[in-house]
């Protein structure tokens, strides 16, 4: 099954529309007008959309990821990016989104959190 994305509030939403326009089921809290919720809230609405969130943000996404695992609570999975990406570095992510995506099923994603790999440099 692909994988359906809820892209964080940190995150560009115009690479919601550049994975969009690649095919990819992607959303961004920006386009559904979820700015300034928490990111317990925002983790809840992913889940109850069945989508994968990613953010940059490890700290609050990390306590998140550990609580619903203590609670045995599933949900669509969590990727996290330490890089945080400039709007002008917005392809390179998409790029390195596509190319984790392209290893990775709903099925792997779910109930995990995984750290987006860095783009390899040329």
């Amino acid at each position: 099954m692909n994988v359906r994305l809820y892209l964080d509030e940190d995150v560009s939403p115009a690479l919601a529309r550049l994975l969009r326009t690649a095919g990819y089921d992607a959303v961004s809290v920006h386009e559904v007008g979820a700015m300034t919720r928490s990111d317990d809230d925002q983790f809840d609405r992913a889940i109850s959309e069945g989508r994968t969130i990613l953010t940059f943000n490890y700290r609050h996404f990390n306590a998140i990821a550990k609580r619903a695992s203590a609670m045995g609570r599933s949900h669509p999975g969590i990727i996290i990016s330490y890089q945080q990406y400039d709007r002008n570095e917005i392809s390179t992510l998409r790029d390195a989104l596509v190319s984790f995506l392209g290893a990775h099923t709903a099925e792997d994603l779910a109930n995990t959190l995984m750290v987006l790999p860095r783009p390899a440099t040329p």
